[in-house]
Order: structure tokens, then sequence, then C-alpha cells
């Protein structure tokens, strides 16, 4: 097959090598930075690099600013509506973390999106990237072990329960917050300590470790407050995040953004989850 590549970060780079080695024709644009970007297809102009593609992969996340894709391994800035006017409508599109002003500038050109983002497959194995990066962090950034450790994990999605199983492999006293009594009852059933997101007041200071995994404000300068001064606050949420990071600074508290960790920590994995997961859109579209 042949696929055009445009933009992205070091993950789409690598994706671009294993499909490569996979036999496939690649073709990229904006990739001019990326790590051992001379072994890559660079072509002059985005036209040139869709022309004649049977599959055009656009980065994750798709957008970089208003109206622009996301090129942080190029100097050149390129916006996606010329994107979207290279691309043909017969072209498989696809793109991560697709929002509803992109779907709606593609959907003016007759193209449909297949947001890899959003499939079950990569967000499991994303999942398990981002659970080893926010394990490392915890052992650099604190100057305890996580054996026999206090650790809250707020939230139990994929990543809270991923991670809340690996702490607890490695010796950590491990509760786990939700909203959902169903969740809660899920945790006591598996031997973690389960408590109310919504009240939570009163039993911070309890930890030395508190992961936010909930994209929405959960842990405001109240309770904020009540971390231990030596606490570590990670937070693992998606935009807008959970945690009041401006508050924090003002109170002292150790607080840690941790975006986007599999492409930071597991750049190689992270392509190889992408190339995967391009290739079950191709083959479920093959089997139609």
């Amino acid at each position: 097959m042949e696929f055009a590549v445009l933009g992205g970060d070091a993950r789409i780079a690598r994706m671009c090598h294993l499909l490569t080695a996979d036999g496939h024709e690649v073709r990229c644009f904006a990739l001019d930075k990326a790590p051992e970007a001379a072994a890559l297809r660079q072509q002059e102009t985005v036209e040139a690099a869709v022309d004649g593609a049977d599959c055009v992969v656009l980065p994750l996340p798709v957008r970089g600013g208003p109206g622009m894709l996301h090129t942080p391994l190029s100097a050149q800035e390129l916006s996606l509506e010329r994107v979207f006017a290279a691309v043909d409508p017969g072209q498989l599109l696809c793109a991560g973390m697709a929002d509803p002003e992109t779907l709606d500038l593609a959907e003016s050109f007759g193209l449909q999106i297949h947001d890899y983002f959003r499939r079950e497959e990569l967000a499991v194995r994303n999942a398990v990237a981002t659970v080893e990066g926010a394990l490392g962090l915890m052992i650099q950034d604190t100057a305890i072990t996580l054996w026999d450790a206090e650790v809250l994990v707020v939230g139990f999605g994929r990543i809270g329960r991923l991670l809340a199983h690996r702490l607890r492999g490695l010796g950590a006293r491990v509760s786990v917050s939700s909203r959902s009594c169903g969740d809660m009852a899920w945790c006591r059933a598996l031997g973690y300590r389960a408590l109310d997101t919504r009240h939570l007041e009163g039993r911070l200071g309890d930890f030395d470790v508190v992961v936010n995994t909930v994209p929405a404000l959960v842990l405001g300068e109240n309770r904020l407050r009540e971390l231990k001064t030596d606490a570590l606050c990670l937070d693992l949420a998606s935009r807008p995040g959970g945690t009041d990071f401006p508050a924090a600074s003002r109170l002292g508290v150790r607080a840690v953004w941790a975006l986007s960790l599999p492409g930071k920590v597991a750049p190689v994995s992270a392509g190889a989850i992408i190339r995967d997961t391009i290739y079950n859109i191709i083959k479920e579209g093959e089997d139609g």
C-alpha cells in the first residue's frame, strides 16, 4: 500500500519507519526534524505527499493551533484546510483525537475521518504505556519506595484500573476513588480501599501520592491544602486536566501534569500501536 503521513511527533515518525519495514511505500510531509528523518521519504509539498496514496495518516492530536495541523517536528506550518483540499474523498483518511471543528471541516470537503484514537484497542494499549510512564515518574519524583506507600488513584477507567493493579503488585497500599457505585463495588471486590470522589475532604492527608485520571476539576485548592508537604500530585488526565495547577504552585504542592506519556516514554511502542490500529481500520474496510 501507499501511505501519506503528514505531521505528528516521534510516535508518528516511528510509525513511518515501521510501515516502511513492512514493505509499504510511505511519503511524509512536515516530519523533517524527526529522529532518523533522512531515512524517511520527505516530500516538498503536502500535495506531493498525498497524491496517489491509498491511506492518508494525520497526527495525534490532529490539530495544533486553531485550524492548523499538529507539526511539532517541522518548522513548516500547515492549515487543515489545505490538507483536506489535497485529499481525495476516495482515499482512506485517519487521524487521532479529531475535535468536532476538525470533523466538520473535513466533512465540508466530502471527507470522513477515521479516528484511531477513539478505538478500544489503541486506548487499552495506550493505557499500558501511560501507566508505565506514570510509575516511572512516581519513582523518580518521590523519596520513598512505592512499596508500602499510601497511593490514591482518582478514577477507575482504563488507566485507573491498570494503575491500581500495577501499584498493588509493587506493594503499595492502594485506594481508588470514583463517583460510580458500580466502580466502588468493583474496587472493594478487587481488594482496594474504595472512596467516593465527591467526598474526599478530610481523607487526602493520608496519601504519599495522589494520581488523577479524571479530565474534570477534582483537585481544587481546598483539597490540595490537605496534601502532605512532601506528597506528589500526578495528573494523567487529558485536557483540561483535573488539578488546579496555579493553586498547587501557590501552595507549594508538587503537582505534575503528565500529558501524552506514551509518546514521551515509549515512542517506539506508541508508533506500533498506531500502526496496528490503522491496519485494523484498513482490514475492516476491506471486509466491508
